[in-house]
């Protein structure tokens, strides 16, 4: 539903959270809640107000919302998710049979991570933003269960509940931009290309272990092998063949770590009549031998 303009208010309250002044003291601050919790107790109407220094994601996976944004009103069914930056004013309407979480995170927790990844969480609070959730139930399952979790944690501190909680809100927020980054290169390479991309992936993870050419894959998805290789290059930097490559090569890393077989063997449950070929590709590849991996399986590289 189109997005209406409202009228925008003078003055708008800060809060730490909803009806809270106190400032909240944790440089590592997170907080999570049911939206029920806080909203029942004001009539499922959150008035507009701001969180100084508090990014803020409501995931609505049941009921509907009338979200207001800056001066916009978005209309909104769940499951969605919806950013706010701390300096965004905002305010929400719920149905009285909305589901969800609110999770509050200091902006450090936003700001601050691992090296060389700073800017990691940044396109979800450059601008507000309503993620759709609908066309992904696997991430979909997997924000409840990092939500749940942030809960349970919550409700029960134990050692290193700050880190915990930190790190339960950190991976449902790299969970959003998985998301958000798909949408976006869908957007920009025009549905089809992007659907056709993705089927191609799906049918790459059921079919590497028979070592499929690249004919086949295109055959399996009426697609030429010409039109599969560009859009491969366009989407991901690499070629049809590579991708395949990669996906063999990753999981004979994962055998060598894990399975306690032969080297041999791995080379003939992943499809290659010759162990020796096998061992000259995953050198040519990963740069050492299958045997000098499994003594460094740190080597491993799943980019």
């Amino acid at each position: 539903m189109a997005n209406q303009t409202l009228t925008s208010t003078p003055e708008v309250p800060q809060f730490a959270l909803y009806g809270e002044q106190s400032r909240v003291g944790n440089a590592e601050f997170v907080h999570i809640e049911l939206i029920e919790t806080r909203s029942r107790l004001y009539d499922w109407h959150i008035a507009r107000h701001t969180h100084p220094g508090l990014f803020q994601v409501l995931f609505l996976f049941g009921g509907q919302v009338n979200a207001s944004i800056n001066d916009a009103l978005w209309q909104r069914s769940g499951p969605v998710a919806i950013t706010i930056h701390s300096s965004v004013a905002h305010g929400f309407d719920f149905s009285q049979e909305a589901q969800g979480y609110v999770l509050t995170v200091d902006q450090n927790v936003v700001f601050t991570v691992a090296e060389n990844h700073v800017d990691l969480y940044s396109s979800l609070f450059i601008e507000p933003l309503a993620i759709d959730l609908a066309g992904v139930p696997e991430i979909r399952g997997r924000l409840e269960s990092l939500l749940q979790n942030l809960i349970v944690e919550a409700a029960w501190p134990q050692y290193g509940h700050t880190l915990m909680l930190e790190w339960l809100a950190r991976s449902a927020l790299l969970l959003l931009v998985r998301v958000h980054a798909e949408h976006r290169l869908a957007d920009q390479s025009g549905r089809s290309d992007f659907e056709l991309f993705s089927r191609f992936r799906a049918e790459v993870e059921r079919h590497f272990k028979q070592q499929w050419q690249v004919g086949q894959y295109a055959d399996a998805l009426r697609a030429t092998p010409t039109r599969l290789n560009r859009l491969c290059l366009k989407l991901s930097g690499k070629s049809a063949f590579d991708i395949t490559q990669d996906r063999l090569i990753l999981e004979a890393c994962r055998k060598l770590t894990y399975v306690p077989a032969s080297i041999a063997s791995i080379a003939y449950e992943l499809g290659f009549q010759d162990p020796a070929y096998f061992s000259r590709l995953f050198k040519r590849r990963m740069g050492i031998t299958p045997k000098e991996f499994r003594r460094h399986p740190a080597k491993m590289e799943e980019g």
